[in-house]
């Protein structure tokens, strides 16, 4: 089967060729940083994105993640002497105290509190070592293959640690979760379990200061430094930044909020939705041989939509790779190509091509053995003997 490739220059969807300068990148100061679009996953801009570091109290938002995944907010948690004697932050939780879920996952996202996170381990996974293992294996699963989790808090121990891209693709699937946005966003709420009362609050100031901002959380260690996951919601753009050590001290404590906004400024700023392929769409017609169908139509699977810069949008191009014809039979459906997609010269995504019809196979040698099946089938049905049931 002779296959070529069709390169077609998109330039037409787009009514501006737009040659412009290389974006300026922001100016961060964190060992690790990102920026991620949620929709499509697509890393916008990223600077030792996948570099392991410590990531603090950002780990809470996988607690959470795995949590909402495996418990109930209803369920009632009983605290052990382990949860009780974890270190500040914490909520002064006491030993044998019961307490709602919900509780404490508000405790644990607003204010970062470490007993709590011990508690909630516990309830979900029945200890802290079985929480931390399921903690690792789900952020793989999501495509974090360089974060280890060796507490549910945050704090250093072992080879605790992550990436700015690791921490920002769980992140992503995080902000699916309606609850997850619910608690996240919730400014403050009274509390009380069976021995005290709470007073939870958010300390998250970017809620606060910047438009549109809608997470994540905030951590410090000595020795991840400050460290935040943030996220904003602009039009139908929702994107994730995500900043590890931008330093430590009173400095570093205020670096991390102007990193995250200078990263999500440079998102919205930059970059916009483009259609590049509308699902279902035709590409072209593949002349059948030896079949009474003439050709079949080939379709894009999928459709493709993807935050893009004026110049990223000038330089795509789409490279079809099909056949001219192929022989029979075909299914409706079937895969009988690929569509790659460029940008600047790198593939970024690739969508298969199906026919939309079917097509068999028509030949005196098919014909021959269409007629001698339908024979060799009526011929047994002629000798089959019906036997009738007596009364």
């Amino acid at each position: 089967m002779k296959k070529f490739g069709l390169i077609f220059l998109l330039c037409t969807l787009f009514s501006i060729n737009i040659n412009a300068e290389e974006l300026k990148p922001p100016n961060v100061e964190a060992a690790g940083a990102v920026i991620m679009d949620l929709d499509t996953g697509r890393v916008l801009w990223g600077r030792n994105e996948h570099k392991p570091l410590a990531m603090a109290s950002t780990t809470k938002i996988m607690t959470a993640l795995l949590t909402l995944e495996r418990a109930n907010l209803k369920d009632t948690v009983t605290v052990s002497r382990r949860a009780a004697s974890a270190p500040e932050v914490n909520m002064d939780l006491r030993s044998g105290e019961k307490i709602g879920l919900d509780t404490l996952m508000y405790a644990l996202m607003l204010q970062s509190s470490n007993d709590a996170a011990v508690a909630i381990a516990e309830h979900v996974s029945g200890s802290v070592e079985n929480f931390c293992k399921d903690m690792t294996m789900r952020a793989k699963e999501l495509g974090a293959y360089d974060t280890v989790f060796e507490t549910p808090n945050g704090l250093d121990l072992g080879e605790h640690h992550s990436t700015a891209y690791d921490m920002a693709l769980i992140t992503r699937e995080a902000l699916k979760n309606p609850d997850f946005i619910r608690i996240t966003n919730t400014q403050s709420i009274q509390a009380k379990s069976d021995k005290n009362s709470y007073h939870i609050s958010n300390k998250n100031r970017l809620l606060n200061e910047f438009d549109g901002a809608n997470g994540v959380k905030t951590g410090f260690t000595g020795k991840a430094g400050h460290c935040f996951v943030g996220a904003a919601k602009r039009g139908d753009m929702q994107l994730i930044s995500v900043v590890l050590a931008s330093g430590w001290g009173n400095a570093g404590k205020e670096q991390k909020w102007i990193d995250t906004k200078r990263l999500l400024n440079f998102g919205f700023a930059n970059f916009k939705y483009k259609d590049i392929i509308g699902a279902n769409t035709e590409v072209k017609e593949v002349a059948v041989k030896r079949s009474k169908t003439d050709s079949v139509t080939l379709y894009y699977k999928d459709g493709l939509r993807m935050p893009l810069t004026d110049a990223e949008a000038s330089s795509l191009k789409i490279e079809v790779i099909a056949p001219d014809e192929i022989m029979p039979p075909i299914m409706k459906g079937d895969k009988l190509g690929v569509a790659k997609v460029y940008i600047d010269n790198e593939l970024v995504k690739e969508i298969e091509l199906l026919a939309n019809a079917s097509a068999e196979r028509h030949d005196l040698k098919t014909s021959l053995e269409k007629i001698i099946s339908e024979w060799l089938s009526f011929s047994s049905l002629k000798e089959t003997k019906i036997v009738l049931p007596e009364f």
